[in-house]
């Protein structure tokens, strides 16, 4: 950890190269064995420039006669065992749990600094100072990049599957860049998931839930956008296109956490993720969508689970009531607080839904969002 930065430079430069040799001569043979070598070798030729090199490093150093190969167990289970090792020393007690995940979502899954903030809800400068923070904090602690241990294990599992779960999320629905559906970024949130799943310490109840989370949320990503990548809301969506071996595999995992005697968010907003794999607009299903929101806001409250529980309450019990809890929230910078009023109350006062949603638009970070809210307030418009 005391080399970190060196190291993101040398990975860094190793892509670049890649880029730049491959698309002139091909992907070669084994390309991940010519990430690793390339990568070594930049990394030895650091060193070597390096004023300790000679006196610190180099006698504990023992290079192999040619580099036509690599010495670097390339094997799957080696590569799970140390990302796994590298999940859970990024994820150490000694910084505060948002750089612990800014700081993985950072070094693990490749997020720029504003991917991060946006994650986070915030901005940019304060995320730079939590991941410069946290990297100082570990090379003052000479933390060792090493497998998890139980303690390990029961001390950052929280934090581990927190970080799993925003980087689904900035995937799921992402304000950075041109596209609001990052396929990548759920995917590689899924992999690291399952590498949880196959080791027997962090194979545990709340694993399996935030599987079982995402796999209902992929189930529906075909049904999500439209041919031009705008948004398709979840009322407008053709549940033909929504991957029915994926629900099934969520329910399997859903299952595989019912046991043990902690119930954790993951748990509650996988349930609340199944009822939504249901097509059919029953009061049955909203009703039970209302009592998780209810129980997660007991457990973890956040505004943005508050808003949502609105919409269920609308579908439940009734609009007026839905309004009501909605305005006392007041989260006036986003502008789903402003699309759902507008939703709201489109049926009551068609104008003031118009002037919410416009609100909702003037808000908005991202061009697929506005984009979608100026069709909501074309389609009042044109009615009578």
């Amino acid at each position: 950890m005391e080399h970190i930065e060196v190291a993101e430079d040398i990975v860094s430069d190793t892509f670049l190269t890649a880029a730049e040799l491959w698309g002139m001569k091909g992907v070669p043979e084994n390309p991940v064995a010519w990430l690793y070598t390339v990568a070594k070798n930049k990394t030895r030729n650091h060193l070597k420039r390096h004023h300790l090199f000679e006196k610190k490093i180099a006698p504990d150093l023992r290079y192999p006669s040619a580099d036509t190969g690599t010495d670097i167990d390339l094997s799957t289970t080696a590569i799970a065992d140390s990302q796994l090792a590298m999940i859970f020393t990024v994820c150490h007690p000694s910084v505060s749990k948002e750089a612990q995940i800014a700081l993985a979502l950072n070094l693990l899954c490749g997020f720029g600094v504003q991917e991060i903030a946006d994650a986070f809800l915030t901005n940019r400068e304060t995320i730079y100072k939590r991941l410069k923070r946290a990297k100082e904090k570990l090379r003052e602690e000479k933390i060792a990049i090493a497998p998890p241990t139980v303690q390990m294990v029961a001390e950052r599992m929280e934090i581990v599957l927190t970080t799993l779960y925003l980087l689904f999320n900035e995937g799921y629905y992402s304000v950075s860049g041109h596209h609001p559906l990052k396929k990548e970024c759920c995917m590689e949130a899924m992999r690291l998931c399952l590498l949880l799943l196959g080791n027997p310490l962090t194979h545990t109840p709340a694993t399996n839930a935030l599987m079982a989370l995402m796999c209902f949320h992929a189930s529906r990503f075909e049904a999500r956008t439209n041919s031009k990548g705008e948004v398709i809301l979840y009322e407008d969506q053709d549940t033909l296109l929504w991957n029915k071996d994926l629900v099934e595999k969520g329910i399997f995992y859903l299952n595989s956490s019912a046991y043990g005697n902690q119930l954790s968010k993951f748990h509650l907003e996988a349930g609340i993720a199944y009822w939504h794999t249901h097509p059919e607009d029953t009061r049955e299903k909203w009703e039970a969508i209302l009592q998780l929101y209810n129980k997660l806001l007991m457990l973890e409250y956040t505004p943005v689970a508050a808003l949502n529980r609105t919409y269920a309450l609308a579908k439940a019990n009734s609009i007026d009531e839905a309004i009501a809890e909605a305005e006392k929230l007041q989260l006036t910078d986003n502008h789903f607080y402003f699309v759902l009023l507008g939703e709201l109350y489109a049926q009551l006062d068609p104008e003031k839904a118009k002037t919410l949603l416009r609100t909702a638009k003037e808000v908005a970070r991202s061009e697929s969002d506005r984009q979608l809210i100026q069709k909501k307030i074309a389609e009042l418009e044109e009615k009578p």
